[in-house]
């Protein structure tokens, strides 16, 4: 017979097993959207780890939704096909060239290597674009940019319908126009921001290469809410690429979800950490402070 050594890491995980209960049941049957991006997507331990924590997500009862950019890998097939980039403001212009390139990179290569790493843990998922089933209408949001859309009107009765499917929409952020045959690249936190307050997520997860919101000693903050946000963008502690993830959260937040967090995706079981331990992780965004029933949990 085989004997066993309950050591203290195997207690350790039992302990952590139990003391996610609460949170647990907090989020079953929520609807939680990730938006996934920067380093981790080109490494293939880590896609592996992120894939594993969402399909965990899912099996608990959590309606995840996950949402990707794909930079690195748009400009390295632009590069291969001569394409040069224009920039105005630092910001690509996005000619029509350009956005095929980027349909072919997201929809493609990047969406289909995320929905792979999901079915090989285990998981169910179905990868598609804002183009599908019109889930995501655009506008041109600059003129200067060329094909760089705003949405402006987001149909998602198909991922309700994937939901109940028991199934994880993987979206990538290129959408449809009001014109005909029109096609727009759309900010991956964008559209993450926009799919999440047309669901009235619970949560929308911003993964990025950072560790949070950090106020002017450098220091993370764990809490922010809108109108400490607004101040810390107007006096410069906010600035750089953090000011539109900050500004995507006080959009989704305005259009119905409960709260943002704003968290490094280099760090292992990220998303896991944030839902399910007391501590979380990165920079929650939250319209008001939290409340808590008698027992302690939060709502």
């Amino acid at each position: 017979m085989r004997q066993q050594n309950m050591n203290r890491d195997w207690k350790a995980t039992a302990r952590t097993l139990s003391e996610a209960l609460p949170y647990l049941q907090r989020f079953a049957g929520a609807v939680v959207v990730v938006k996934f991006g920067g380093n981790a997507m080109g490494d293939d331990e880590a896609m592996a780890e992120f894939a594993r924590d969402v399909v965990l997500m899912r099996l608990v009862g959590i309606n995840v939704v996950v949402v990707h950019g794909g930079g690195p890998m748009i400009n390295e097939l632009l590069g291969k096909l001569g394409i040069k980039s224009e920039f105005v403001r630092g910001k690509r212009v996005t000619d029509k060239a350009t956005v095929e390139v980027v349909e072919m990179v997201l929809t493609g290569l990047v969406n289909k290597r995320i929905v792979q790493a999901i079915m090989d843990e285990g998981g169910r998922a179905v990868g598609l674009s804002g183009k599908d089933d019109d889930l995501m209408v655009c506008e041109v949001d600059d003129p200067e940019l060329g094909f760089v859309g705003r949405p402006v009107e987001m149909n998602v009765q198909v991922l309700r319908d994937l939901f109940k499917a028991g199934i994880i929409p993987v979206v990538a952020p290129v959408a449809t126009g009001m014109s005909a045959l029109e096609t727009f690249n759309v900010n991956g936190d964008t559209a993450a921001g926009a799919i999440a307050g047309a669901l009235e997520a619970d949560r929308l997860l911003l993964l990025t290469d950072v560790s949070g919101v950090k106020d002017k000693e450098g220091h993370v903050l764990t809490e922010i809410h809108p109108d400490q946000i607004r101040a810390m963008i107007a006096d410069g502690t906010i600035a750089g690429g953090m000011i539109p993830k900050t500004e995507t959260a006080l959009q989704a937040i305005d259009k119905g979800v409960r709260a943002v967090v704003i968290l490094d995706g280099r760090v292992s079981n990220a998303c896991l950490l944030e839902l399910f331990t007391e501590h979380g992780a990165g920079s929650m965004i939250r319209a008001t402070p939290p409340r808590v029933t008698p027992r302690g949990e939060p709502v």
